[in-house]
């Protein structure tokens, strides 16, 4: 395997929280970035305005992770541009919170359709694509452990997730392609923090020994090494949560 030179990552959800700070990690690491984003293009623009002047190569492209039509077309384009694609970040997904007798099952759907949908859809169209010496590299949460109310389904998504990346890791024997899951914990992000007052946020902060929330660049650390050195790390779950129990 070469360096991050010429290496070409495409990253969905890239355009906000711990996707974004993917993107911009993946890109100082030399790597070219395809931000997939789902609707905010402002939001995808601007992540692009800001690796391309940190001196990177990126760009935006539009498609629901859960199409599989148009998550071709976002690889297609990626090749078409960049010639090829080795790392693939599977970071969007949505979190809709409440209590397993209060969620309505159209939320159900909604969630289920972009975490486990989604990331099986775009996984599909990684391992048609990577080249060896890729890495692909899906999100779960740390909260498949911890079993906190409100949080059922949305663990439930990732947890199919955390089924998935292992059993593709042995479908791609001899490939030299790896696949991983991250499991953030409490990360500040908006995905995280809307809804939840000052007290609920500041409990949380305290549940690991570092006594505070996670940052997208903590977990963007991770996923930098798991799309390029980390090759001896495959079929695994890493929980990047500082430690909460």
């Amino acid at each position: 395997m070469t360096g991050n030179r010429n290496r070409v990552a495409i990253v969905t959800g890239g355009s906000r929280g711990i996707g974004r700070a993917a993107a911009e990690r993946l890109a100082a690491d030399g790597q070219s970035v395809v931000i997939v984003y789902a609707g905010n293009k402002a939001e995808a623009e601007k992540t692009v305005a800001v690796i391309e002047a940190a001196g990177g190569s990126a760009v935006a492209i539009q498609a629901d992770v859960a199409d599989e039509t148009a998550v071709r077309a976002a690889f297609d384009r990626a090749e078409q541009r960049y010639g090829g694609i080795d790392v693939v970040v599977n970071a969007a997904g949505i979190m809709l919170l409440a209590p397993v007798a209060e969620l309505s099952l159209d939320e159900l759907d909604r969630m289920h359709r972009t975490n486990i949908r989604g990331t099986f859809v775009v996984a599909q169209e990684a391992v048609r694509r990577i080249r060896a010496g890729g890495a692909i590299i899906n999100f779960s949460t740390s909260v498949t452990r911890l079993h906190l109310p409100t949080y059922a389904a949305y663990a439930a998504s990732k947890a199919a997730v955390e089924a998935i990346s292992p059993i593709l890791a042995k479908e791609l024997h001899g490939r030299d392609i790896t696949v991983n899951a991250v499991a953030p914990g409490p990360t500040a992000t908006a995905l995280f923090l809307d809804g939840k007052d000052e007290a609920t946020i500041e409990r949380m902060a305290k549940m690991n020994p570092m006594e505070r929330l996670g940052r997208p660049e903590d977990i963007a650390e991770v996923i930098s090494s798991l799309a390029g050195p980390a090759r001896w790390i495959n079929g695994q779950t890493i929980y990047v949560n500082g430690g909460v129990a």
